[in-house]
């Protein structure tokens, strides 16, 4: 069931370069979409997971999904799960992934490559995913496809460092150690 998010935090993405997560399988394209408790976004993952869950597991869905979420196997989360990471305490987030490169296009829905430097992690975007029930022999999950993104606005980059400054090295006399700044 597709799902459209609006003007959401985005974080850890790998959205022109697949990666293995954890360095563990096939690499996918991925990100998580970081919001506030109260943003739209969160009735309307709970709906399509609800929805997603009626049709693949029917009479049972409720009693699936209570299991699914007391063992965090559904794609919304609390923020509070990865308190470690800047932007995600006391907010939501759905993590979603594809094999295939989602679409990644500008304000004005121009494709955007990774030489233009958007989006970033910190950014804030428009996503579209496909929230989809699995259930086979890798267990059950309420999983979210990664679509596509499109640029929103500028953020406070995530944590990741920044360049060094000139302030941040002296200069080096003739003769001194390569530990020694002047």
């Amino acid at each position: 069931m597709k799902v459209k998010l609006f003007n959401v935090r985005l974080a850890f993405p790998a959205l022109f370069e697949p990666k293995a997560v954890n360095g563990e399988g096939d690499p996918r394209f991925s990100a998580a979409f970081i919001f506030p408790p109260n943003h739209p976004a969160v009735a309307e993952i709970e709906r399509a997971i609800e929805a997603v869950a009626r049709d693949k597991w029917g009479a049972k869905a409720d009693s699936v999904l209570k299991t699914l979420r007391s063992t965090l196997k559904i794609c919304l989360h609390d923020g509070d799960e990865k308190a470690e990471y800047e932007g995600y305490p006391g907010n939501k987030f759905v993590s979603a992934s594809n094999k295939a490169r989602p679409r990644i296009v500008d304000r004005d829905n121009t494709i955007l490559v990774q030489a233009d430097g958007r989006p970033y992690a910190g950014c804030y975007v428009n996503a579209v995913i496909d929230i989809w029930a699995q259930d086979n022999k890798f267990g059950k999950r309420i999983n979210a496809s990664l679509g596509g993104v499109q640029f929103y606005q500028d953020g406070d980059a995530f944590a990741g460092g920044g360049i060094a400054s000139e302030d941040d090295f002296g200069s080096l006399e003739d003769g001194a150690d390569a530990g020694e700044f002047v």
